[in-house]
């Protein structure tokens, strides 16, 4: 596949990945969204369908790797060339970034009215500097929207939860016979592979949101920081390391593992 391919395909395909993930999310959470508190099935479903439809539109293209962590993997194990591990990456940042955009886009009235409630921004009281610095240092009330963050902040158990989730995902994508003779997801390993990213949000998704896909997570908490929001809060630059190493660490053991047991 030429660079062309792989650059339009990584940036669509990431781009409606996060759309329709991230969107998932906005729904879930967002003041006067229909699905509000539709709850972790609804998230889990919602981000195994996008993956499903991110990977049908791009597979033709660019094989849909769609996470850096699955391109990782595929280059560990021999499929994917070395020299196109930097396009795709890159790639899957740019679209990851413009499907966050597309979210505030879809979702901007529930933005302002969600980040304009006193119940959830806080009062009069919130405004003081000691608690103006903290939302500005920890996440604030709808980064959850855009990016993963742990309900128990423990660096240990939330970077070996990233590193498990990601090694589960792209062993399985390896034994599968997913990775169509070196350019990525077959049709059938699109859905298989959805399947997969639904159990793991539902097994192991608890702990920090299962990012399992450093572009996925990075993107849009950068897209996160640029937003026009009002009270938007912090970006939780201190835990965006876990996201991005977790899973790149992840891939690296199942590449490895993959390589040691079924090559």
């Amino acid at each position: 596949m030429s660079s062309s391919d792989i650059f339009i395909g990584e940036t669509i395909g990431t781009a409606i990945l996060i759309l329709l993930g991230g969107g998932v999310c906005a729904a879930v959470t967002l003041k006067s969204s229909k699905a509000r508190n539709a709850g972790w099935l609804a998230i889990t479903f919602g981000w195994g369908f996008a993956v499903l439809t991110a990977a049908y539109i791009s597979a033709p293209l660019s094989g849909a790797h769609l996470n850096p962590a699955v391109t990782l993997g595929l280059a560990i194990e021999g499929g994917t060339e070395w020299g196109d591990v930097p396009l795709y990456i890159a790639s899957q940042m740019l679209g990851a970034i413009v499907g966050a955009a597309l979210v505030w886009v879809t979702y901007q009235g529930q933005f302002t009215a969600h980040l304009t409630d006193q119940e959830i921004v806080g009062g009069p009281g919130a405004q003081d500097t000691a608690a103006a610095l903290k939302q500005q240092a920890g996440p604030g009330p709808v980064l959850g929207v855009f990016s993963t963050g742990p309900e128990i902040r423990n660096t240990a158990q939330n970077l070996a939860t990233e590193i498990i989730g990601t090694a589960v995902l792209v062993l399985a994508i390896l034994t599968q016979g997913l990775n169509n003779e070196g350019n990525g997801l077959g049709v059938l390993g699109v859905m298989a592979t959805s399947f997969v990213v639904v159990g793991i949000g539902l097994s192991l998704g608890g702990p920090t949101g299962y990012a399992i896909n450093p572009a996925r997570d990075l993107g849009p908490r950068i897209t996160h920081a640029l937003l026009p929001l009002p009270n938007k809060g912090g970006s939780d630059w201190a835990y965006a390391w876990i996201p991005v190493v977790g899973p790149l660490v992840g891939a690296a053991l199942a590449g490895g593992l993959y390589k040691l047991a079924f090559v």
